[in-house]
């Protein structure tokens, strides 16, 4: 499934399956794992947790890689010396505060404990 409008720019993660997620996905994890929680990761607590399994919080996927899609935006230099500032005052503290609350998608997680979330109940309409 694609909704891609703009063929220039990358697609929303969400918007893609099979094989096009997964390819996307792995460039996701080498982005987090090399650069973003290397830099910005922080230790985690239970006050700001971070799960070792995050790729499986489909919350998380979708943040992170808004995340990284912003990021690829302001660090082009396209986007002029004040790109990578834009992009930490506008995208990188909003997304890590979601994602590491002790109500977000990673509470309960811990080292060597992924814990996955029930989505709500939501009744027939």
């Amino acid at each position: 499934m694609s909704t891609h409008a703009h063929p220039d720019q990358p697609p929303f993660i969400l918007y893609l399956d099979g094989k096009a997620y997964e390819e996307e996905l792995e460039l996701l994890v080498t982005w987090v794992h090399a650069l973003l929680l290397p830099v910005y990761g922080r230790e985690a607590t239970s006050s700001a947790p971070w799960c070792p399994r995050w790729w499986e919080h489909l919350e998380a996927v979708a943040r992170l890689h808004g995340l990284w899609l912003a990021w690829q935006e302001h660090t082009d230099p396209a986007a002029g010396p004040s790109g990578p500032a834009l992009w930490h005052r506008d995208h990188l503290g909003a997304v890590m505060a979601e994602l590491r609350s002790p109500t977000g998608p990673f509470a309960g997680c811990k080292e060597g404990s992924h814990r996955a979330k029930a989505a709500p109940v939501v009744e027939t309409f």
